[in-house]
C-alpha cells in the first residue's frame, strides 16, 4: 500500500502519554472482609485511569515462598475474581511464578499468601504479570480506525523515533484516559517513567 494513502486513511495517532502500572491486588468482598473486617469497604484514596476503578487507602502484605512485598496497594471496588498483578522482579523476590496475562485473565494462575490486618489469608490462584496495553476513549479510537483488542505498536518520540513495543493491545471504552500501561520492569528496560510521551502507530 501507497504509504502516503495509508496516512490519510489511518492518521497518525495523538501522543499517548505513559502510566506505570505499580504492583496491586483486585480483591472479592469475601476476601476484603476476611482480610479487614466484616462488612468492610474500601476507602478510596484516588482515581485511577479507569472511570469505574480507584486506588484505596488500604493496602496487603503478599507472603510467597522466597519472601514478603509490604504496602501492596489495594484497587477498588470489590470483584468477581481475585487479582494480583506484579513484576517479574517481584515474582523472583517472592518465588511465584506468574504467568504473563491480560488483566481478567487468572485460569490457572499461581496463588498466594495476602496478609492484612485481620487475618493472613491464601488466594489459590490470581497472581499475574500483566499484558502491556494502551487505554483509548472510544471517540479517539473510532477517530483512527481502531477497537477494542487491536494491536498497535508503540514508538520512541524524537528526531530518531524507534520502535518500543510490538503488538501492544488496545483497551477501548468510554470516559478513559488514553494512556500506555506498562509495569515498572517494562518501563525500566524502555527508558520511560510515568509522565513521559509516547507515539503509536497502527499496524499496516
Amino acid at each position: 500500500m501507497n504509504t502516503s494513502l495509508q496516512d490519510e486513511q489511518f492518521p497518525a495517532l495523538e501522543r499517548i502519554p505513559v502510566a506505570v502500572s505499580e504492583r496491586h491486588v483486585h480483591l472479592t468482598q469475601s476476601i476484603i472482609e476476611q482480610l479487614f473486617c466484616d462488612k468492610y469497604h474500601l476507602h478510596e484514596h484516588a482515581r485511577v485511569s479507569q472511570p469505574t476503578q480507584f486506588a484505596a487507602r488500604e493496602t496487603v502484605t503478599l507472603v510467597g515462598p522466597r519472601g514478603r512485598i509490604a504496602d501492596v496497594r489495594v484497587i477498588g471496588p470489590a470483584r468477581d475474581d481475585n487479582q494480583v498483578e506484579i513484576t517479574q522482579t517481584d515474582a523472583l523476590a517472592l518465588g511465584v511464578g506468574a504467568p504473563l496475562r491480560e488483566s481478567g485473565d487468572v485460569r490457572d494462575s499461581p496463588g498466594i499468601l495476602v496478609e492484612g490486618p485481620r487475618a493472613c489469608v491464601r488466594l489459590d490462584h490470581g497472581v499475574i504479570r500483566a499484558l502491556r496495553h494502551i487505554h483509548l476513549a472510544a471517540a479517539e479510537a473510532a477517530r483512527h480506525g481502531l477497537k477494542d483488542r487491536d494491536r498497535i505498536d508503540v514508538t520512541k518520540e524524537g528526531a530518531r523515533p524507534h520502535t518500543l513495543f510490538c503488538d501492544v493491545l488496545v483497551r477501548v471504552s468510554p470516559g478513559c484516559k488514553s494512556e500506555l500501561h506498562l509495569d515498572p520492569d517494562e518501563c525500566d528496560a524502555a527508558g520511560l517513567h510515568s509522565g513521559a510521551y509516547v507515539a503509536i502507530k497502527r499496524k499496516s
